[in-house]
C-alpha cells in the first residue's frame, strides 16, 4: 500500500488532534509539524521522535516527497498557505471555515481542479457517527418530509480575536445543514451583538427559509453559563433530537407528530377541535458508529488521495458554508433579511 507523507502547519488547539489521528494510520508518514510558536513545538517533541518539528513553512512546500499538507491555523491565513501548497502540488486539508471569503474559496477550488489535487475542508461533524446516521434517516424518508431544523450551540467562550461567533460556531451548524439537507435556503436573516469592547459579535441568532416551507434556526453564543449542543429536526412522520453533549444516546427518535384531517368537519367549532390530531408514539435511541469523527475524516482524506476520490467535504462544500457565513455577517451588519443565491 502506498505511503502518504503528511505535514501539518498550526499546532495550537486543533493541530495535535490531527497529528494523533494521522499518526495512527498505517500507510501515513507524519513527516512535519510546523508552528511559529516554539512552545507549541516543544509540547510533543518527545512523543513524535521521527517527526520533523520546525517553524519554516517553506521547508514543507519545497519537500518534493511530501504528499499533503494539513492547515490548522487562523482562518485569515488559510488562503495564502493553501494556495502555496496547491501550487507546489500538495493535497490540502483545511480546518474550518475554509477561507475568509467566497472569492478565496473559488480560487483554491480552481487551482486544485487544474492540478488534479484533493482539496478537503475539516467539517468534522459531517464525519460524526450520529450525524451520518441522521443523514441516512433523512435520505431514506424515515422522518418523512422535513418541516424544520432548530440548533443551539452555546458555551462560555472561547472568545476569538479574528472571527465572530457566527464564523466560529455557526460554521459547524452550516456545514451540518449543507450535509443533512442538501439544498440552499432562499433567504437568511441574522441578528448578533457584541457585549465587549472588541465589537466582535459573541451572541447570534440566524433563521433560514427554504422554497418548500422548511425553516432552519440557529442560536450560537460565547456567553452561555452552560454548554449545549442540541439539534432538533421535525418531520411529518417522526421527530429527532441530536444532543452531542450526552455521553450516550446522542440521537433520539420520537414517533410523535400531528395528523391533519383530509376532510375537516363542517361546523367551525368542530373543525377547530378536530382539524389536527396528535400522535404520541414511542422514543427510541438507535445505535450509531462510535468511531471518532476525526479518525473517520483523516482516513477519508488519505483514501481520496490514494484512490483519486472527491471528498465528502470538498472545496465546494467549504465554499457553500463560507457563502452562508458571509450572508449572515452581512445581515447582522445591515439588520435586514438577505436573499440567498447558492449553487450546489
Amino acid at each position: 500500500m502506498r505511503q502518504i507523507a503528511v505535514g501539518i502547519v498550526g499546532y495550537g488547539y486543533w493541530g495535535p488532534n490531527f497529528v494523533r489521528n494521522f499518526n495512527e494510520i498505517d500507510n501515513v508518514e507524519m513527516k512535519y509539524i510546523c508552528d511559529l510558536q516554539p512552545a507549541n513545538l516543544e509540547r510533543h517533541r518527545s512523543r513524535y521522535k521521527s517527526v520533523i518539528f520546525n517553524s519554516d513553512y517553506n521547508e514543507l512546500i519545497e519537500d518534493k516527497d511530501l504528499d499533503a499538507i494539513v492547515i490548522a491555523t487562523p482562518v485569515d491565513t488559510h488562503f495564502s498557505l493553501a494556495k502555496q501548497a496547491l501550487l507546489a502540488g500538495k493535497h490540502v486539508l483545511l480546518s474550518k471555515p475554509m477561507c475568509r471569503s467566497s472569492a478565496q474559496c473559488e480560487e483554491l477550488i480552481a487551482i486544485a481542479a487544474e492540478k488534479e489535487l484533493v482539496l478537503m475542508v475539516d467539517h468534522t461533524f459531517v464525519y460524526h457517527g450520529p450525524v451520518r446516521l441522521i443523514k441516512q434517516m433523512i435520505d431514506t424518508g424515515e422522518l418523512g418530509d422535513l418541516l424544520y431544523l432548530s440548533s443551539t450551540r452555546i458555551n462560555l467562550g472561547i472568545f476569538q480575536h479574528d472571527v465572530n461567533v457566527v464564523w466560529d460556531l455557526g460554521a459547524h451548524d452550516f456545514s451540518l445543514l449543507d450535509y443533512l439537507i442538501g439544498r440552499a435556503p432562499k433567504s437568511l436573516q441574522a441578528i448578533g451583538k457584541s457585549h465587549t469592547d472588541t465589537r466582535i459579535e459573541d451572541v447570534a441568532f440566524m433563521t433560514m427559509e427554504f422554497e418548500d416551507d422548511f425553516i432552519a434556526h440557529f442560536h450560537v453564543s460565547w456567553l452561555s453559563p452552560v454548554k449545549i449542543r442540541e439539534m432538533m429536526i421535525g418531520g411529518t412522520r417522526k421527530m429527532l433530537m441530536f444532543d452531542d453533549h450526552r455521553p450516550i444516546e446522542k440521537v433520539r427518535i420520537y414517533d410523535k407528530g400531528i395528523e391533519l384531517l383530509s376532510k375537516p368537519p363542517e361546523t367551525e367549532t368542530a373543525r377547530y377541535k378536530a382539524l389536527v390530531q396528535y400522535r404520541h408514539g414511542e422514543m427510541k435511541a438507535p445505535v450509531y458508529d462510535m468511531t471518532e469523527a476525526l479518525k473517520y475524516e483523516t482516513l477519508h482524506f488519505v483514501d481520496c488521495i490514494i484512490n483519486k476520490k472527491v471528498p465528502l467535504t470538498d472545496g465546494h462544500s467549504g465554499l457553500r458554508v463560507v457563502r452562508l457565513l458571509e450572508i449572515a455577517e452581512q445581515s447582522i451588519k445591515k439588520q435586514s433579511l438577505s436573499s440567498v443565491t447558492l449553487e450546489r
